[in-house]
């Protein structure tokens, strides 16, 4: 009686062990699918903020249509966008294109002393601040995640149940070329 007792025992504690990592992935993708909805609501604050940011610097600077044409194709590309990877390219992009913007802006004095502008520059500028803690929050839940399920015997478990590996949010190569080359303003 008393191996049967012991069998039982490891095949309840192994059934457990299987259940806590399963239940510890479940939590740690459920955070990060929670962090990926903070981005994404900050992401839509941004590109809803942006045509009345450029609107106001249509008003002082009406040749500029180039430069406007390429803030709102970004931004376009940016609210297409669906995953982490397809977002982070496009929000680089765009990033980019406000760069060039505010550039322009700086050439025109009556443009940087309009209220409504200066409002709408103080308001990206929080977004942008929430958008770097959100994409912070992500980036950190999904290397948390992924290596949960990566790590033996998560890995066991993770294949088992098909808990996908999670992409960073990351701004790649032509978000990094974007955000650290200064616009240039030619009149």
């Amino acid at each position: 009686m008393s191996p049967i007792l012991v069998i039982l025992a490891l095949v309840v504690a192994l059934v457990g062990f299987v259940i806590l990592i399963y239940n510890g992935l479940v939590m740690k993708r459920q955070r990060v699918n929670q962090a990926f909805a903070d981005v994404d609501v900050q992401l839509k604050q941004r590109q809803n903020l942006i045509p009345n940011l450029v609107e106001t610097v249509k008003g002082y600077a009406k040749h500029e249509q180039e430069t406007f044409q390429q803030v709102i194709a970004a931004r376009n590309a940016a609210q297409s966008a669906s995953t982490p990877a397809e977002m982070s390219a496009a929000e680089g992009m765009l990033t980019g294109a406000l760069g060039k913007l505010f550039a322009l802006a700086e050439a025109y004095p009556d443009l940087k002393a309009n209220q409504n502008f200066i409002q709408l520059q103080n308001e990206l500028s929080t977004i942008e601040d929430k958008l770097a803690a959100a994409r912070r929050f992500y980036n950190s839940a999904v290397q948390d995640y992924n290596t949960s399920r990566e790590q033996f015997p998560g890995s066991v478990i993770a294949g088992m149940f098909n808990f996908e590996s999670r992409d960073f949010f990351d701004v790649g190569v032509e978000g990094r070329e974007a955000l650290s080359t200064p616009p240039k303003v030619e009149f």
